[in-house]
């Protein structure tokens, strides 16, 4: 797995814990995206262990992501947000301070947040 790669699944680590819980669904999703990303066991490891302390959005390791690696880690942090059904106040707050953190022209980080809002609301329909 690729450093990039783990530095966006700890960011999206610390928007798991932005409710103050790490959910089911939460871990859920970042098992599959550690399949998605063909972590090797020892690794996966590494990441649910570092999952298992809650973090913060100052605990994003955005030194080690680049433009486009902090476009997707804020769709992603989207989605994961509605994972367990609903998106509370500190998430959409997180998501506010995030697409600010990560640097993003305010246009993008306003596109980006839309669609993925759009898409996790689609996506909750069917469950």
């Amino acid at each position: 797995m690729h450093n990039q790669d783990k530095a966006l699944l700890k960011s999206l680590v610390a928007v798991a814990w932005a409710d103050g819980r790490f959910a089911d669904e939460e871990r859920d999703m970042l098992d599959a995206l550690l399949n998605g990303f063909d972590a090797s066991e020892s690794e996966a490891n590494d990441i649910r262990e570092y999952a298992k302390t809650q973090r913060s959005i100052d605990d994003i390791p955005l030194s080690e992501m680049s433009a486009d690696d902090r476009k997707l880690l804020l769709n992603h942090a989207v989605v994961l947000t509605f994972i367990d059904g609903t998106q509370s106040d500190d998430e959409k707050a997180l998501i506010d301070s995030l697409g600010k953190k990560l640097d993003l022209l305010p246009g993008d980080a306003l596109e980006i947040v839309e669609a993925a809002t759009r898409r996790a609301q689609r996506l909750l329909q069917y469950r």
